[in-house]
Order: C-alpha cells, then sequence, then structure tokens
C-alpha cells in the first residue's frame, strides 16, 4: 500500500492531462471531457530494485513482487521461445510483445566475474563488492556474488544459484549463492 501522507506534491499540468509526481507514487490524471476524469494510478515498484534505482517505472514491473515473493524471474517469448535475464517485455528477435515469466531455478555456472574496489556514483558503500555471469539452463544471469562467499573461494566453473536479497531502505535485489 503506498503511503501518501508522507508524500511531497508537485503538478506538472498540459492541455491533455495533469501528472501528480510524489515521493511515493506517480499519478496521472487524464481528461476525458470538462467535468469527467479517469484515474490510472502508474506502477513505480521498480524503484526499489538495487542499490540505486534509475527508473521507477518499467513494463517488467512484476519483476520486484516476484523477488518479494521470494522468486528470482525472467521471461521468455511466446512467439520464438528467445530467453531473457533480466526480463524484457519484448522480444528483440521476432518483436513479439507476447513473453511469460519463468522461474530461475537450479544451479548455474560460473563463467566471469570481476571484483570492484571502485564503483560508480551511488554505489561507493557497497564497496568492495564481485559481480559475476553464470551460465543456466539456455540463459545467462548477471549479478553479485554473496559477500558471504570468501574471495579465495570464488572460481570459474564453481555451481551457483540466485536468490532474492533484501537491503537497507525497502531496496530490493537478488545474489550467487554457493551451491
Amino acid at each position: 500500500e503506498m503511503k501518501r501522507e508522507r508524500c511531497r506534491l508537485k503538478t506538472q499540468q498540459s492541455a491533455w492531462c495533469t501528472t501528480l509526481v510524489v515521493s511515493d507514487y506517480t499519478e496521472t490524471l487524464l481528461f476525458l471531457g470538462e467535468n469527467n476524469m479517469a484515474k490510472q494510478e502508474m506502477d513505480t515498484r521498480f524503484k526499489q530494485f538495487g542499490t540505486v534505482a534509475f527508473t521507477a517505472v518499467t513494463k517488467v514491473n512484476d519483476f520486484i513482487g516476484y523477488l518479494e515473493d521470494g522468486k528470482v524471474m525472467g521471461t521468455k517469448c511466446n512467439k520464438c521461445g528467445m530467453v531473457f535475464f533480466p526480463p524484457r517485455s519484448d522480444c528483440y528477435s521476432c518483436l513479439s510483445s507476447d513473453m511469460a515469466w519463468f522461474e530461475v531455478t537450479g544451479e548455474g555456472t560460473l563463467i566471469s566475474f570481476s571484483k570492484l574496489e571502485y564503483g560508480p556514483v551511488g554505489f561507493e558503500n557497497d564497496l568492495p563488492y564481485t559481480i559475476a555471469i553464470a551460465q543456466f539452463q539456455g540463459f545467462k544471469v548477471f549479478g553479485r556474488i554473496s559477500k558471504e562467499i570468501p574471495d579465495e573461494a570464488i572460481k570459474i566453473g564453481m555451481k551457483l544459484t540466485v536468490a532474492p536479497l533484501k537491503m537497507a531502505n525497502d531496496k530490493i535485489s537478488y545474489v550467487f549463492h554457493k551451491a
């Protein structure tokens, strides 16, 4: 449930709509006639993702809901079968928007990793951390390796699983764990 009482309000108006921008949600009111308005609330869950949220609204906001439910999910094109992680709402191969969610389960194999000692703005407090790519069945997953795995234990070819990670400030992400 969105907490509107703590929100700061800013209004932007044009001839066709009024957009209310607040700290916890965004909603747009579309004018249907002189006295008739339809109200559409925007889904801004994606601002919860990761250390720094670069966007609040995407076409795959359900990814956050799945993480909150303890599942790491990707998408698969129902038309051509392409598999995507991170999830996509549109297939670049056949241009279809007919996508289905699937859960990333089982073990992946570590194929590349790098320990970051310096990071971009906003990530300074996370340093150092290790990013990695793991090959799962038919797709690759990019993410961080859990800080619970010592640096000397990280080896190409090791088996990993991926799981959601609750972070500070109501943020959520996912990390690799040793299988």
